[in-house]
């Protein structure tokens, strides 16, 4: 995949409308703090648009990103803020889950995890809730460049332990810092999306 336009096209609220978009839509989920911004800047090839924060959760909408015009990029809601209150909690689930049951142009749901650490409840509840929705989730685990080479084995295998994947789940192992992962995750949106690589 080559990314040459890209553009923010549709912000959705708490109380929006969900976009009837045609193109094919690749959605992004992860806690609050696991890269999920910097990842989807590193995939877009745009250093902020993307918004990154110091202060966890600052995401409170459904963003919509153009890219070319193979697909959206969408990014959800980080989950799992600490000092968020219940209420608001619990309506970015609800917007989130009313994205994953209504999206009709949903292809793919990558799912961030933080490749150092197990697994939280949040994360275990976003996993269910996209193979309730009928996808299986693609894990992206974050950080890798935290990591020894010598330790990504275990720590993968770690994760798909937590997680109780299937046989044959893809999990990439991903860093903002060296965009590790990424061209392995371009080759899967080529193959998701039909797009044929340049020579």
């Amino acid at each position: 995949m080559v990314i040459k336009n890209v553009a923010l096209e549709t912000v959705c609220g708490i109380t929006s409308k969900l976009p009837e978009n045609q193109l094919p839509e690749i959605a992004f989920a992860g806690k609050s703090n696991v890269g999920k911004s910097s990842l989807i800047n590193g995939l877009m090839n745009r250093k902020s648009l993307a918004r990154t924060s110091s202060s966890p959760g600052k995401t409170q909408t459904i963003n919509f990103y153009r890219i070319n015009d193979d697909c959206y990029f969408v990014d959800l809601p980080g989950y799992g803020y600490a000092t968020a209150s219940q209420e608001v909690k619990a309506k970015w689930g609800k917007m989130i889950e009313r994205y994953l049951k209504r999206s009709t142009q949903l292809k793919a749901v990558f799912l961030l995890v933080d490749i150092r650490h197990k697994p939280g409840e949040n994360d275990r509840m976003m996993y269910d809730w996209v193979k309730e929705s009928g996808y299986e989730p693609v894990i992206i685990a974050t950080k890798a460049d935290k990591l020894k080479r010598s330790q990504l084995a275990g720590q993968l295998k770690m994760l798909r332990e937590e997680l109780s994947l299937p046989a044959g789940s893809i999990i990439f192992p991903y860093s903002a810092m060296t965009k590790q992962g990424r061209e392995e995750i371009y080759e899967y949106l080529d193959t998701l999306l039909g797009i044929s690589p340049l020579p």
